[in-house]
């Protein structure tokens, strides 16, 4: 199964932040959405909108304990590593994006196709597909 089988059957929206937006901003759309993740988004001159990051939960739990009250003002951008983004596209098998979620420790991947953002994946996400791949075997070898 490929990652853009998972984003067929999901929402077509795909959340998303400024980088010069606060903490604050973030956990609202966070919060209104009821999503837990945020594609950054930066404005490249010769690109456009650019994915740059994920912003998650945890890092509005970070801003707060290092920071207090003081943390929802702080710019997305100060919170987020924008060195090179990890990512993935909609060929990429479940199995290895599952595989560099574990490595590098992360639970939501933007998926981009042609330089474009096209969505974005969980590991929630990658856990129910194999839960109906499993559940729907039985029912396939049975027939």
């Amino acid at each position: 199964m490929q990652v853009g089988d998972v984003l067929r059957k999901k929402a077509a929206r795909v959340a998303t932040v400024r980088m010069n937006e606060t903490v604050a901003i973030a956990a609202q759309l966070m919060r209104s959405s009821n999503i837990s993740a945020l594609v950054v988004k930066d404005v490249v001159r010769t690109e456009g909108n650019t994915a740059v990051g994920m912003f998650t939960e945890r890092d509005v739990v970070r801003a707060i304990a290092e920071h207090g009250a003081a943390g929802a003002n702080l710019k997305v951008s100060q919170l987020i590593s924008v060195q090179q983004l990890v990512s993935c596209n909609s060929t990429d098998t479940l199995e290895q994006v599952r595989h560099v979620m574990n490595t590098k420790h992360i639970r939501h991947l933007p998926v981009i196709d042609n330089y474009s953002l096209i969505g974005v994946i969980s590991m929630r996400d990658i856990s129910h597909a194999f839960d109906d791949e499993a559940r729907a075997k039985p029912a396939a070898s049975a027939a």
